[in-house]
């Protein structure tokens, strides 16, 4: 069985290697060992035996042998063709050539095997994975490189080539449709970035091109998305979930999560432009949103006009967490990667505050956190991984946490 994707021409050193696979890595490659050196293998799935071609390269100033299978010998069950002719060339995405449903089952091994980690999650038991509505055209922000003239391309995260893009299949139809619009005239840049509105139809390039040639409109200062019925301002530098319709789900499954009823008084952290406190403010009888960036807060500003029971504090998490209400009842942690500051998790072992959803897209930094809160008294009461990015090894995980003791 030969794979399609064979980089012969496009690799450091033409060297090949019959392997076994083993275990995943935290990037989605596999590895295996070859004279006890440990390799990391693209497009291969564990448990094939694989003919791999090697590249070697420095990192760090370490050696690091890296590989693409470009045969395959002995296929797993879960070897799918995959669909994109980028695949192997571009490695955005890492899963395309392993079937949905096992891809859900490794995302769901993954989580697990960052809370086997900590003795104190041992017993945590993680939910299957919740699929996404849509497996390609789901994305709704890309970020290209300009290279080679004007081409608009992505980089390879192995061999640093340069990949011409002319249609991507994970991205929004949208964005393919200004891509289309402003391929090999941005030669004005060196990074582009589209977002695009799957709602709405409205878009947003960035930075502004001055090229005669182009007719798309770019340089726009925000765009605007709708997420259950609910229209939201995106400022060019504000954070949103890519995957419009799964973070429609992301809200109901985190609203039935924690319970909320007209009594309770959310406090929600790292709030961004406002998604989770304006979806779920109706739900509660009070919102406190806390977020750092300027950009975000102006979003916000204008998304939450409507709203009474919501206000917004300006700052660093780790910075104001001590001024929410002593009548707080539960709260929603969404980080960036690298996960809480500790004086949050210390701030909340003080609050004793009842319920708290921790959203997270690295389940590394999310079992750190956990650990730390379950040693103050609290207690894991369900994980459920989240399907936000199909055919790639990343996982959007919501883990419901409970204060145990009233002491």
């Amino acid at each position: 069985m030969t794979n399609k994707y064979s980089l012969k021409n496009d690799v450091r050193s033409p060297e090949l290697l019959r392997l076994t696979l083993e275990d995943m890595t935290s990037e989605g490659d596999t590895y295996a060992y070859c004279n006890g050196e440990k390799i990391n293998v693209f497009g291969g799935i564990r448990g094939e035996e694989v003919v791999v071609e090697i590249i070697r390269y420095k990192r760090k100033g370490k050696s690091i042998s890296s590989g693409f299978v470009v045969e395959v010998l002995k296929p797993s069950p879960y070897r799918i063709n995959a669909p994109c002719s980028y695949f192997g060339k571009c490695t955005g995405c890492q899963w395309q050539h392993i079937d949905y449903q096992h891809q859900l089952i490794l995302k769901q091994e993954t989580v697990l095997r960052e809370l086997q980690a900590y003795q104190s999650l041992q017993n945590v038991h993680v939910s299957n994975v919740l699929p996404s509505p849509e497996l390609f055209n789901y994305r709704n922000h890309a970020r290209f490189t300009v290279r080679n003239g004007a081409s608009l391309v992505f980089t390879n995260r192995l061999t640093r080539k340069f990949v011409r893009i002319d249609n991507c299949m994970i991205m929004a139809k949208g964005i393919n449709e200004i891509l289309g619009k402003l391929q090999d005239k941005c030669s004005e840049t060196r990074q582009l970035s589209i977002r695009y509105g799957i709602h709405t139809g409205e878009s947003l390039v960035q930075p502004k091109l001055h090229n005669p040639n182009i007719t798309e409109e770019t340089g726009q200062t925000h765009y605007r998305e709708q997420l259950l019925g609910n229209t939201f301002r995106i400022g060019s530098p504000s954070f949103f979930q890519v995957n419009t319709k799964q973070a429609e789900n992301l809200v109901d499954l985190i609203k039935n999560s924690l319970s909320l009823g007209k009594s309770d008084v959310l406090v929600d952290a790292y709030a961004g432009v406002g998604t989770f406190a304006v979806l779920l403010a109706k739900h509660v009888r009070k919102v406190t949103a806390i977020e750092e960036s300027y950009s975000a807060i102006k979003d916000a500003s204008i998304n939450t006009e409507a709203i009474r029971n919501l206000e917004y504090i300006h700052g660093k998490t780790e910075h104001v967490i001590d001024k929410i209400g002593v009548d707080s009842t539960c709260i929603i942690l969404d980080p960036p990667r690298s996960g809480c500051h500790p004086k949050v998790l210390e701030a909340l072992a003080k609050t004793k505050i009842k319920r708290i959803a921790y959203v997270s897209c690295d389940p590394n930094s999310m079992a750190r956190d956990l650990d730390k809160l379950v040693n103050h008294h609290y207690r894991v009461t369900k994980i459920i991984p989240v399907d936000m990015f199909p055919h790639t090894h990343h996982v959007e995980i919501v883990a419901i946490i409970e204060y145990e003791r009233n002491n």
